[in-house]
């Protein structure tokens, strides 16, 4: 079984924050397009690195970010690079990585007055952007930005980036990570060179695994990879979480319906309304399992098609289910159940309730 990290271990997971890592695994194509624009010499000022969340975007950018800060020239057969690999011991490359480079701006969602994280990136995140970008170079090369994830930004904050957008300055390139580029403005999007990322295969992502969480039995391994559809970013977080370890919680309620468990239901929400950081955890990871659960018992539905069983208690679950309740029914509670767990996070609902309530309306539509 994976193994929750103790409680000293909680501060900063096992593996490199995007800045800091120096591999990319999967994506040569797009290391590849970024690479052809720069050596065209035609290089544009802003690009949209689009993809599901936890593939690797965040670390294409800062990878792309530290090859141009850093001047490298690489050396293919004809003198031009052939990859966006840099030396990480470089003097420029550790201030890239400590943020302290004249040239490099990160944004972010930052925290507010009570010491919490914003759900967006607002306004003031992103008012000085526009004048450092119109900086003349410090170091005589590039200025670069990168915003992770432009997604996140509310309406004024996404204004202000497209008046930089709008008057690109020039030795100048912004980098914007989207896990969802169609909530961006559609002005934002067509100012910026479209990159799309994809999910990697399910083998590369469980050898990340192996390299950053070692410890993890195979099998295990294979049924975070498969839960995290390709994500290894998301992959990492279950296994830190104890998703499995969840996910055969929430499947032993789901495999009682129509006769719900209440006293174990309760329990179970009960440990999802602990504040905390790792009641906050498996809050986070049982609304994801949910809706991942949901998403993929409507696909069945609707297309023959899904995942094999992860735990014992799946075998057969989903084809009963909707033998129990019409594809319409299951696709309405799914609605709800997102709905719910996206209005207690608005507006700080009781999350035990929210678990139960979600529980109790999966009970109600299978009778």
């Amino acid at each position: 079984m994976a193994r929750r990290p103790e409680k000293d271990d909680t501060s900063a997971p096992p593996w490199p924050a995007p800045r800091l890592n120096p591999r990319l695994v999967g994506h040569e194509a797009a290391e590849n397009t970024l690479l052809a624009a720069l050596t065209s010499g035609k290089l544009p000022h802003a690009w949209l690195i689009a993809g599901p969340r936890g593939i690797g975007k965040a670390t294409l950018a800062h990878r792309f970010a530290r090859f141009l800060l850093a001047g490298d020239a690489g050396g293919g057969l004809f003198g031009g690079p052939t990859s966006l690999e840099t030396d990480m011991r470089a003097p420029v490359v550790h201030r890239v990585a400590s943020g302290g480079h004249a040239d490099l701006r990160t944004v972010e969602r930052s925290l507010n007055d009570r010491g919490r994280m914003r759900t967006e990136i607002v306004v003031e995140d992103v008012r000085e952007l526009g004048q450092f970008m119109r900086l003349t170079p410090a170091e005589g090369g590039w200025r670069v930005a990168v915003i992770d994830a432009a997604d996140e930004m509310n309406r004024n904050a996404a204004n202000a980036v497209l008046k930089i957008l709008e008057e690109p300055p020039a030795r100048s390139v912004l980098l914007l990570v989207a896990h969802a580029p169609g909530r961006l403005l559609p002005t934002i999007r067509s100012r910026c060179r479209r990159l799309n990322l994809h999910a990697l295969p399910e083998a590369a992502a469980v050898a990340l695994m192996d390299d950053y969480v070692p410890g993890i039995a195979a099998e295990e391994r294979t049924a975070l990879a498969r839960l995290a559809d390709g994500s290894v970013g998301r992959a990492l977080e279950l296994a830190r979480a104890g998703g499995l370890e969840l996910y055969r919680g929430m499947v032993d309620l789901l495999a009682g319906l129509p006769s719900l468990d209440i006293a174990a239901a309760h329990a179970f929400a009960d440990r999802m309304a602990r504040r905390g950081e790792d009641g906050d955890s498996d809050y986070r990871t049982i609304a994801f399992l949910l809706d991942w659960w949901l998403t993929s018992l409507i696909r069945h539905g609707a297309t023959g098609t899904g995942h094999a069983p992860l735990v014992t208690r799946e075998a057969g679950l989903r084809e009963r289910l909707l033998a129990a309740a019409g594809l319409d029914r299951w696709m309405q509670v799914w609605e709800k159940i997102a709905h719910l767990f996206a209005r207690a996070d608005a507006v700080n609902l009781d999350r035990k309730q929210v678990v139960l309530g979600s529980f109790l309306a999966l009970q109600a539509v299978t009778r």
